[in-house]
């Protein structure tokens, strides 16, 4: 009833201020049953709920809720076709070059249950781990639950690869032979949905992961490896988005600042990291509180922190630079898409007690508030109140600071090789835009082989006065003597370039000065 109400009635709440109605009468029924979680529930507390969820539907759309199977099934396909058309999926597709004119389907499939009590359980496998591309089986599964259960984070879900097992041998056994098999055929990762049924595994769909930009690296360079797929292919856009490898230049926290950190007593705590990169940012509740800031100052830091993300939350996911929530698993909305994003995510922090009402998030005894500073760990869990000072990435490190040996850098020799195979199928020479020499020097580090265009207006924006000397002079001579000012500045520039690019071409327009950018 409550995932009908939302998803086909519309019943979700409308502002940020506003109680999602569901959700609210299961807390209460919680509390009065002196229960944690919806599956402590009795059957008696169950049935009075299913009946005030019927009962605040006819309140809240005048409608009786429906009974009828097949009423519901089509109000179930009209709202999947009806959802191609609102705001979060569109914002989705202009992010990511869907075009919208494509549209969506519908499955309609019959299903089994992982709710019918001993020996049942749902669950999201992924063949590797979509955070940092570490081999192995591994995801999120509930005991005695339905699917949506994991993915909406209604209640900590237990670690595959830690719990199950354990707790469900056979199944484990099935579940880790079915990756294989996927792997094997689809030559790429798979995320799995499951259900067991009285011990039967069922799969419900299989699909390519969403995964970080240092996961698709490392996956990437461990499937050529292994055997399973050529240099070639590990190079295709479907497996590494170009900007995705952005991602591996991210920072990460200064390991003195991050014990300095934990030796003050910042340290809040730990949850699962789910989206790699460190992130320090203002607490934001909402996703349109998040929007609205970043538009009114883009350059402020914000870390959006939620009890739980849905598809409502997109937009300000989008503007955060790190997202935190207390509940939810590996396998929830808000780690799917912080990693599809390259986003910095910690989830499943079931210690913080965050009330919207007031703004605030609780950990034991400290209160941070709406704008208050906050650091998560996206690579170990961590969470830290104030602000973390970070370093630059291993690949950064490496190449640029020459603060880090290649042979110490487990993802820069990831990097480089997947380097060697691009220069290897490329068919086309690469060169950079630069203006200045230490621009040069980055860019021959990452490999280009010239500079395809130096804009020398460029190189005079650490000196403006005189370039506005030269543009606001009335006389011949004036304007002269202000060109002569800047000659020794571009000459100094030009040979920093040439003796950068050692030989290589250098393409230079001559000055263009757009006015207003001066």
């Amino acid at each position: 009833v409550q995932m009908y109400g939302d998803v086909v009635l519309d019943m979700k709440p409308r502002t940020k201020t506003e109680h999602d109605p569901f959700e609210e009468l299961l807390e209460k029924k919680k509390e009065s049953q002196g229960v944690h979680n919806d599956n402590e529930l009795s059957v008696a507390a169950l049935k009075e709920l299913v009946a005030e969820f019927k009962a605040i539907t006819k309140e809240r759309t005048g409608k009786d809720f429906p009974t009828d199977p097949w009423e519901q099934v089509w109000g179930a396909i009209g709202a999947v076709f009806g959802s191609w058309m609102n705001d979060r999926a569109m914002v989705y597709r202009r992010d990511y070059g869907i075009p919208h004119e494509w549209g969506t389907g519908c499955n309609v499939q019959a299903m089994v249950f992982g709710n019918l009590g001993e020996g049942c359980a749902t669950g999201v496998g992924l063949t590797r781990d979509c955070s940092l591309g570490l081999p192995g089986f591994c995801g999120d599964y509930l005991l005695n639950a339905q699917g949506e259960d994991v993915v909406a984070g209604i209640r900590a879900p237990e670690r595959i690869e830690e719990t199950l097992k354990t707790a469900m041998p056979e199944a484990y056994e099935q579940l880790d032979n079915i990756g294989k098999t996927l792997e094997q055929h689809f030559k790429e990762v798979q995320d799995i949905e499951f259900t067991v049924e009285r011990g039967k595994v069922w799969m419900l769909q299989t699909r390519n992961a969403k995964r970080t930009g240092f996961a698709a690296v490392r996956i990437a360079v461990d499937l050529v490896n292994e055997g399973l797929i050529t240099p070639k292919e590990a190079l295709q856009k479907r497996r590494i988005p170009a900007d995705d490898l952005n991602q591996l230049l991210q920072p990460i926290f200064t390991p003195t600042a991050k014990q300095a950190a934990t030796a003050n007593g910042q340290f809040l705590t730990k949850g699962i990291n789910a989206g790699p990169g460190a992130a320090s940012g203002q607490i934001v509740f909402h996703a349109s509180d998040a929007e609205a800031r970043h538009n009114a100052d883009p350059s402020t830091p914000l870390v959006l922190v939620r009890r739980e993300t849905s598809p409502e939350d997109l937009r300000g996911m989008r503007v955060a630079k790190g997202i935190l929530t207390a509940f939810g698993g590996a396998s929830s909305h808000a780690a799917l898409v912080s990693r599809q994003m390259g986003k910095a995510c910690i989830v499943g922090c079931s210690t913080l007690k965050i009330n919207y009402e007031t703004a605030t998030v609780t950990v034991g005894d400290r209160v941070l508030n709406d704008g208050d500073w906050i650091s998560i760990d996206g690579f170990t869990g961590e969470v830290f109140e104030g602000q973390v000072e970070t370093s630059p990435s291993e690949v950064i490190s490496v190449l640029i600071d020459k603060t880090m040996k290649p042979e110490d850098c487990e993802t820069y020799q990831r990097f480089a090789q997947l380097m060697t195979w691009a220069d290897e199928h490329r068919k086309m020479k690469i060169r950079t835009n630069a203006d200045q020499p230490n621009q040069a020097v980055q860019a021959i580090s990452f490999g280009a082989e010239g500079i395809g265009l130096c804009r020398t207006e460029h190189m005079f924006f650490d000196h403006l006065d005189e370039i506005r000397e030269m543009i606001c002079a009335t006389t011949e001579d004036s304007r002269k003597a202000a060109v002569d000012k800047l000659l020794p500045f571009q000459r100094e520039d030009f040979e920093g370039l040439f003796r950068a690019m050692a030989g290589k071409p250098v393409t230079i327009r001559l000055l263009d000065p757009p006015l207003h950018e001066f």
